[in-house]
């Protein structure tokens, strides 16, 4: 009985893989042939493309791209030192790293009435927890030898800042918007207290 189907063309041909197979026509062949051209242009005109973007980029977009104004911007906040925040009356023995940015800020500017909201505001940072040697406010026994020395060595310590054995005052607390005349009345208050 002979094989019928698919197999017989098999057993009929036992060099069928090296032969056309007789039901191929030539159409199929051909359009084979051709797509199979068409696909190789096409593979090869994308690689083409690819490397002409590639050339392009990196003698004329790359320049561009380094001398825009914004890109310049991102690329300073982002390599920007962080700075140090301290606030005031609180413990800073723990200080939070914040970014700086080169961006203008808003500066909300604040103004001081007498010399107990220059305390309040800027001196009581130091002073109200002794931070850096500096004499509580109400210690008697720490503002004696310095009350002695008189308010004027008082006044121009705080003014012009001084450096002691004891520790470091900056100039009008690190407040330079301060008038003198205000951290004069703040160094009296605290006197006071």
């Amino acid at each position: 009985m002979p094989a019928s189907g698919y197999n017989s063309r098999l057993t009929a041909y036992p060099d069928w893989p090296t032969r056309l197979d007789p039901y191929v026509s030539k159409n199929d062949t051909h359009f084979f042939n051709v797509f199979s051209v068409v696909l190789g242009l096409l593979v090869t005109f994308a690689i083409l493309m690819f490397a002409l973007a590639r050339y392009v980029g990196k003698h004329n977009q790359n320049v561009q791209v380094q001398e825009d104004p914004l890109m310049q911007q991102s690329i300073q906040e982002r390599t920007a030192l962080p700075a140090r925040i301290a606030v005031a009356g609180q413990d800073n023995s723990a200080l939070v790293i914040a970014p700086v940015t080169s961006a203008s800020a808003t500066v909300v500017a604040v103004s001081f009435k007498d010399g107990t909201e220059v305390f309040e505001g800027a001196c009581k940072a130091c002073h109200g927890l002794g931070i850096a040697g500096a004499p509580k406010a109400g210690d008697h026994a720490a503002w004696a030898p310095r009350i002695a020395k008189g308010k004027s060595t008082l006044y121009e310590h705080a003014v012009k800042g001084f450096t002691g054995t004891a520790g470091v005052m900056p100039p009008k607390g690190g407040r330079t918007d301060v008038s003198d005349e205000l951290i004069k009345a703040a160094v009296d208050h605290m006197i006071a207290l």
